[in-house]
C-alpha cells in the first residue's frame, strides 16, 4: 500500500516524539530500535523508510526534546514582566515534577553524559541546540550586554542542569529536595545585578573672586603713576 507524502511525513513525526521520550527515560543505549519502532506501532521493518541509520533518529530525538524545553520557556514568558521572566523558568526547571519525570524533561541532564561520548556529528547536532538554549536563557536578562547576558545564560543553565541532575541521583527524598531549593536560589541569586560602586564625592572647587573685583585691579594697575 502507498501512503501520502502528508502519511509519511505524520509517521515519522510521531516516531521522533516517542523515540524522544524513551531516549531521555531510558538512555541513548537503553533501548533498541525494534522498541522504539513498536513504541510507535510501526514495525522494524519500515525503520529504513523514514531514516537512513539509528543516528538520524538520534540526533532527531535530541533535537526535538531540546526545541520543546526552549518552546515551554517562550511560552512561560509570555504576559510576564522581564524582572520575573527569569525565575519563572527556574522555578519549573528546578521542580519536584521536572526531576521525577525525565522522559518529558530537559534532554541535557537526560543525555548529556551521553552525548559527549557519541560520533562528532551528533556533537555538533546537539552542540547547535546547546546554543539557541543560551539563546533564549539570554533574553532573561535584558540590562545587560549581549556578551554579559551570553555569559549570565551559559553560568545559569550549568547551574540549573547540573542541579537537576543532582537532584535525580539523589532520588526523591529530602537530599533530593534540597539539592533542588540549593539549586534554585544559587541561579538566581548569580544572576542578580550587582550594584555599580558608590562614586568619589568631587572635590570642591576653591572660591573664585568676584569678577568686578578683578576688573578693578587691573585698572589699578593700568593707571599711570602721578
Amino acid at each position: 500500500m502507498r501512503y501520502s507524502k502528508e502519511h509519511k511525513l505524520e509517521t515519522h513525526a510521531r516516531i521522533v516524539r516517542k523515540a524522544s521520550v524513551r531516549l531521555r527515560e531510558k538512555g541513548a543505549h537503553g533501548v533498541g530500535v525494534a522498541d522504539l519502532m513498536k513504541e510507535a506501532g510501526l514495525t522494524h521493518g519500515g525503520f529504513y523508510a523514514h531514516f537512513s541509520s539509528r543516528e538520524q533518529l538520534v540526533i532527531e530525538a535530541f533535537a526535538y526534546a531540546m526545541d520543546r524545553a526552549n518552546e515551554r520557556w517562550r511560552k512561560l514568558a509570555v504576559d510576564t514582566p522581564p524582572h520575573e521572566m527569569l525565575a519563572i523558568v527556574v522555578e519549573n526547571y528546578l521542580s519536584a515534577a521536572h526531576r521525577d519525570d525525565p522522559g518529558r524533561g530537559c534532554a541535557v541532564p537526560a543525555l548529556g553524559a551521553e552525548i559527549a561520548r557519541e560520533s562528532p556529528k551528533t556533537r555538533r547536532a546537539f552542540a547547535a541546540k546547546l546554543e539557541q538554549m543560551i539563546a533564549t536563557m539570554a533574553t532573561r536578562f535584558p540590562e545587560a550586554s549581549p556578551k554579559a547576558a551570553r555569559k549570565q545564560a551559559m553560568a545559569t543553565l550549568a547551574t540549573m542542569m547540573g542541579a537537576l541532575l543532582m537532584a535525580r541521583v539523589a532520588g526523591t527524598g529530602e537530599l533530593s529536595d534540597a539539592i533542588l531549593e540549593a539549586g534554585r536560589d544559587a541561579a538566581l541569586a548569580g544572576a542578580m545585578p550587582t550594584k555599580p560602586a558608590p562614586k568619589a564625592p568631587a572635590r570642591p572647587r576653591a572660591a573664585r573672586k568676584p569678577a568686578a573685583a578683578a576688573v578693578s585691579r587691573t585698572r589699578t594697575k593700568a593707571a599711570p603713576q602721578r
